[in-house]
């Protein structure tokens, strides 16, 4: 896709957003947009961040790891690891991206501790639980049941700021039938901090197809990519 067609997808995309933000009687201020970059080439990024994106996420450490060289110079881009995180590239992520959203095991939230200790790495990084809200065998996340007890192990771990929840729900072709489990994770996010004692402001919820609806459910961060960049091209095995 050309850098006109993002700018202008970006635009459209922002309109949405106000939108969805107004019927929900909310500011579009409190919404961060994140472009999925996975799978995109560099050149797609660069053109997003010339429209005015800041937020990226990548589903893979090694995808990653093959265009950051490439983008050094957009120093106050915000890169996100969105998938999920093997425990043999913790190490990596936890030097590579500035948020992991997609813990939903304590073991792999002790590798990244650890390894941004070992690393002497200024500053928290910031994570997000996943959480799986539908029983699906394809999804990654930690269970509703098992959720508090995660909570509670990961807010001890130093390096680590524990700031939010994130989901990826059922795909569901009618956006609006995807409300529950929007709503679910609100509820869990505030049971949690009620538990924990602490705020968890970020809920990251919501795609190309329904984050106008997650946004109307309290979604502070979207995760959009096919409607900026296009369809994605197929990944290089």
């Amino acid at each position: 896709m050309s850098a006109d067609g993002v700018r202008e997808n970006l635009l459209r995309i922002r309109e949405r957003i106000a939108a969805a933000a107004q019927r929900a009687g909310r500011r579009c201020e409190e919404i961060t947009l994140i472009g999925v970059s996975k799978t995109h080439p560099a050149e797609a990024i660069r053109s997003a961040y010339a429209a005015g994106l800041r937020d990226f996420g990548e589903n893979r450490v090694q995808e990653w790891e093959g265009k950051r060289e490439g983008l050094a110079d957009l120093s106050d881009a915000r890169w996100h690891l969105i998938g999920h995180l093997q425990s043999n590239k913790a190490a990596r992520a936890s030097g590579l991206f500035h948020c992991v959203d997609s813990i939903d095991d304590f073991s792999l939230a002790q590798r990244l501790d650890r390894a941004r200790g070992e690393a002497g790495s200024a500053g928290s990084l910031r994570v997000l639980l996943e959480v799986r809200v539908a029983e699906e065998g394809t999804k990654n996340g930690v269970s509703a049941a098992d959720l508090p007890a995660l909570g509670e192990k990961v807010t001890a771990l130093p390096t680590l700021h524990l700031s939010g929840l994130m989901c990826i729900p059922p795909y569901i072709e009618e956006a609006g039938q995807v409300r529950p489990y929007f709503r679910q994770l609100r509820e869990l996010r505030d049971q949690l901090a009620a538990q924990l004692g602490m705020p968890l402001p970020v809920l990251s919820m919501g795609m190309s197809h329904d984050f106008e609806v997650a946004i109307e459910e309290g979604a502070t961060e979207v995760r959009v990519g096919t409607a900026l960049f296009g369809h994605r091209p197929a990944a290089k095995v």
